[in-house]
């Protein structure tokens, strides 16, 4: 075995050596180890070394989709829909069905993403009042973006890459907002031609004053404009770092509410830390669907869904009482809550081949992040030490824990 030192610099002339030169393709042979020593830095257009291990966007191909697939008639307030981490925002601004989209034979599928989340507008409102607005946004946990050093002389920029594809053409906007100190920088884009997907890139500067706090809070909003009224289109695009102001987040944004023909749709999201092109941002971090899945799972998990389905072992307390402790499969972000469809006779608590029916659990406790007791209180007959298996019994009952920023 022989090994091949190269020293940084020509000791005879002090200049940088190269191995090849442009155009050549540099080979490791197969069974050969290529080792880098020292302090080593790589640079140029394809350097694809990311600070983060992980996406710093979760569920940015939109494949996990615990909640739905599909909701109809989203109208007004916020609310996580279908496609996991993605919440979205209305206020007199139409009506719209949000979907996770199967992608077949098309620009968004060749790069590699399968599926999509879509927005489909079934009522629409082309006349937007002042504080008409759509929105939809990812918020990312404050303690996984410490690297981005915000509030110092060293923080970082972003650069945020995604697919689109809209029907309305025109000027649409993203914001970025960080809660802890109350500031938001906004960068626009055209969708150029109408339902097309396209590929877009968007860079935001440092943020040398302000602060995300190192826990598990809402550390930024990333944040997709779909309609936005006077309320939040009067100022001057905010395209530095500032107090937030909401009349600067979404200058120039198109009304993609006003015809029950528009569609949106997303794919692809990602967000680097540093500046980047189109042509030099890294490949997108694809994750296999159970890791994906993993992630999604500290901020809502779905233990059953449908009629028969099982939910957990469970025991008898009293005469009127069964309880379960459930050790959840991932850590959640905190002490969750219960995220249940609550009916007559939903549930059941079957021991003994005899079925004891009952419409909704109640928390009882939690411990830390992962192990959580429900019970419910609302059935007789019971005998205690009981064993048995609480199931879901409706075809519309389901059963999650939630722990959402």
């Amino acid at each position: 075995m022989s090994t091949l030192n190269v020293d940084k610099v020509d000791p005879s002339t002090g200049t940088a050596l190269e191995l090849g030169t442009s155009g050549d393709t540099i080979t490791v042979p197969s069974g050969a180890t290529l080792v880098v020593a020292g302090t080593t830095e790589i640079t140029g257009t394809n350097n694809v070394q990311r600070p983060n291990a992980q996406p710093l966007i979760i569920n940015g191909d939109m494949a996990v989709a615990q909640r739905s697939t599909s909701v109809a008639s989203i109208s007004s307030g916020s609310g996580y829909y279908t496609v996991d981490r993605w919440n979205d925002y209305i206020g007199t601004a139409g009506t719209w069905t949000s979907s996770q989209e199967a992608l077949t034979a098309d620009e968004a599928y060749e790069d590699g993403f399968g599926t999509a989340l879509k927005w489909d507008c079934t009522t629409a409102n082309g006349s937007l009042s002042a504080g008409s607005y759509f929105m939809v946004e990812q918020k990312i946990e404050a303690q996984d973006l410490q690297l981005l050093k915000f509030g110092s002389s060293t923080s970082e920029t972003l650069t945020l890459g995604f697919w689109v594809k809209a029907t309305k053409t025109g000027t649409n906007v993203v914001r970025c907002y960080a809660p802890d100190s109350n500031r938001s920088c906004s960068q626009a884009y055209t969708v150029s031609s109408t339902d097309t997907w396209e590929f877009k890139v968007l860079n935001f500067p440092a943020d040398t004053t302000g602060v995300i706090n190192n826990d598990n809070g809402d550390g930024l909003r990333i944040t997709w404009g779909l309609a936005a009224g006077t309320n939040f289109t009067s100022g001057t695009l905010a395209t530095t770092w500032a107090t937030n102001a909401n009349a600067n987040d979404f200058v120039g944004q198109v009304n993609n509410a006003d015809s029950t023909s528009n569609n949106f749709h997303i794919t692809g999201v990602q967000l680097e830390v540093g500046t980047y092109t189109s042509s030099t941002l890294p490949p997108f971090q694809h994750e296999s669907y159970g890791d994906n899945l993993a992630r999604c799972q500290r901020y809502y998990t779905k233990i059953a869904e449908g009629a028969s389905q099982p939910i957990h072992i469970g025991y008898v307390y009293n005469s009127t009482q069964a309880s379960a402790t459930i050790l959840l499969p991932n850590p959640m972000r905190e002490t969750p809550s219960i995220d249940q469809e609550s009916g007559t006779s939903y549930y059941r608590f079957q021991a003994d081949a005899t079925n004891y029916a009952f419409d909704s659990f109640t928390f009882d406790y939690g411990t830390g992040n992962q192990v959580v007791a429900i019970r419910t209180t609302s059935i007789s007959g019971l005998t205690g030490a009981q064993t048995g298996c609480f199931q879901a019994t409706d075809a519309s009952s389901y059963f999650a824990f939630d722990s959402e920023l």
